[in-house]
């Protein structure tokens, strides 16, 4: 996530929070594009237990599972992976999956900054549908897929819609690979991979998956909010991330 997101967070308070309760807790908001979510900070210091971050529920709801949760740790001990809980809903399943250690830069970012370090085990809490299916359970109701991307999994395609999905793009990507130099988010969903040598009367459309197929790097930018566009001065620099309004 963005930085700018965390610079109202008061790091001081959330010590003290660790220092009395042995967690904080952060919590986001959900945008129209991102879906919520929270996670713990302080277990690994006063558990030795691996953090815990939950997906796409209210955030006063999600604040109240992961503090349930942890006292389920502190009286039956550590979590299980890949284990089916009946407990902790009240009337569904939740398993854990462990956060894979690509995918913690992107969402443990208050994590970082307290422990001053990038090495943090976490895992993962899922829930399922209505019908009581987990995401990768046949019959899964897809509309949940979004709701929470699974960070056990797919550290090499970090957007949220599907890889077949339409994007468009310039000749001179498509003919001579040159280089994605600017990333545009419609307000109305839409992708563009852009190079230096711009073209909008030739875009051409290729799949999203390709497109990250072929850079990496462009999951950098997958948290694109919608009407935001990333540009950077050559490929591995740093993105600027602006309003498309504002330019």
């Amino acid at each position: 996530m963005k930085d700018d997101n965390y610079n109202s967070l008061d790091l001081n308070l959330i010590k003290e929070q660790m220092d009395r309760f042995g967690h904080s807790i952060i919590s986001m908001n959900a945008s129209d594009y991102l879906p919520s979510f929270a996670y713990t900070v302080g277990l690994l210091e006063s558990k030795n237990h691996p953090e815990i971050i939950c997906f796409g529920l209210a955030p006063e709801l999600l604040k109240d599972i992961l503090n349930d949760v942890v006292q389920l740790i502190k009286f039956s001990g550590a979590l299980k992976l890949d284990h089916d809980y009946g407990n902790i809903f009240k009337n569904s399943r939740a398993s854990f999956l462990k956060v894979d250690q690509r995918n913690i830069t992107d969402y443990f970012k208050v994590a970082e900054l307290v422990y001053k370090s990038d090495d943090i085990q976490a895992i993962q809490l899922i829930w399922t549908d209505t019908q009581n299916l987990f995401p990768w359970e046949v019959g899964f109701n897809q509309k949940f897929k979004f709701k929470q991307p699974l960070l056990d999994r797919n550290e090499s395609f970090k957007f949220r819609e599907e890889r077949n999905l339409g994007v468009f793009t310039t000749p001179n990507w498509l003919e001579n690979r040159s280089p994605i130099l600017r990333v545009i988010h419609d307000e109305d969903g839409d992708w563009q991979f852009l190079t230096r040598e711009i073209d909008f009367d030739n875009g051409k459309m290729v799949s999203l998956g390709q497109m990250v197929r072929s850079d990496h790097s462009l999951n950098e930018v997958f948290h694109l909010e919608y009407g935001e566009s990333a540009e950077r001065a050559h490929p591995g620099g740093e993105w600027k991330i602006t309003r498309i309004t504002e330019e």
